[in-house]
């Protein structure tokens, strides 16, 4: 998927979240538990904010404008489609996949500093999406929601965000299946992440969103920003231009945590939900916390799920050019 601002418009299904399986990882999971804490909130404003250091990512989050237009409603659907890949069933996964990489597929364009065409279904821009997404929300659990994942569990969350990994383009022999790997990966890219003046623009737009755009997203997005800041490590505040004096980060560490748990409640998480970030996210939120047991109470795999929902039985032909 592209990012928040270069994604078309995604409406989910006009299914259930959960009707004929348990997805990809089903009730226990660490990604059930990660995904739908409070602090997924953060570590999506976090995992937006990130992409723009992509300047592929950048060029179409320009050239496209959605999160100047519309940002909330550009926000709502981006994170709907994060939440359908982790508690959803596996034919809504794959109907959501396939329809945004195939809308996608016509999202190209030139970046500018480099000239070269860029793509939205670009193998390694969707990496880039898909691990500074898991990472950042696993990040911000740590920080502000129950701490660390044990060990065993955190193995099984790496082991799953390789397994959402195709959804997307990824190449799945590039897919980080550790903490160590992930940090290999970050390691590895931190040469050809950049920012611009565009890139600024995107980044700072997301963290404190202008009046304009409505009261609760700007007021929402200057109250979550100084705690996703303080998550960052010092190389990306200064490029990205948005560092922070150390006392605020020392502030906000425990203001977060107990924020978070004021807002542990499923009514409280609903209603942020329904504020922040929009309509689509929280019906979907709503109907994983409703959902009873599915017509086939088992998990699935990406490629099972494919064979039996997916168009023609296999992924869409793409422009990665």
């Amino acid at each position: 998927m592209t990012t928040a601002g270069s994604r078309p418009q995604f409406d989910a299904p006009a299914r259930a979240i959960r009707e004929v399986d348990y997805g990809f990882f089903g009730p226990g999971s660490p990604t059930w538990k990660v995904w739908t804490a409070p602090t997924a909130l953060l570590g999506f404003q976090r995992a937006v904010v990130l992409e723009h250091f992509d300047p592929d990512l950048t060029a179409a989050v320009a050239d496209v404008g959605g999160i100047y237009s519309d940002p909330r409603g550009r926000l709502d659907h981006t994170f709907a489609y994060f939440l359908i890949a982790a508690v959803g069933d596996g034919r809504m996964a794959i109907e959501a996949s396939e329809h945004l990489m195939q809308v996608h597929a016509k999202a190209t364009g030139v970046e500018p500093i480099t000239g070269k065409r860029y793509s939205a279904n670009n193998p390694q821009s969707q990496l880039w999406i898909h691990i500074t997404g898991w990472h950042s929300v696993l990040k911000c659990y740590e920080m502000f929601g129950p701490g660390p994942l044990d060990p065993e569990e955190e193995r099984r969350y790496w082991a799953e965000c390789a397994v959402a990994a195709e959804l997307q383009t990824c190449m799945p022999s590039d897919v980080p299946r550790s903490r160590a790997e992930v940090r290999e990966y970050f390691a590895a890219v931190k040469p050809r992440l950049c920012s611009s003046e565009r890139a600024h623009r995107g980044m700072h737009y997301l963290l404190r969103t202008p009046w304009d755009k409505g009261l609760r997203l700007w007021g929402g997005s200057r109250i979550v920003a100084p705690a996703v800041i303080a998550t960052l490590p010092r190389w990306m505040r200064e490029v990205g231009g948005f560092d922070q004096f150390a006392i605020l980060d020392a502030a906000v560490r425990p203001a977060g945590r107990i924020a978070v748990a004021v807002l542990g409640g499923e009514r409280a998480k609903l209603a942020v939900l329904r504020s922040s970030i929009g309509p689509v996210t929280a019906r979907l939120y709503r109907e994983h916390l409703d959902a009873g047991v599915p017509l086939e109470p088992v998990t699935v795999t990406p490629e099972q799920a494919r064979a039996r929902y997916g168009s023609a039985g296999r992924r869409p032909q793409l422009n990665v050019g």
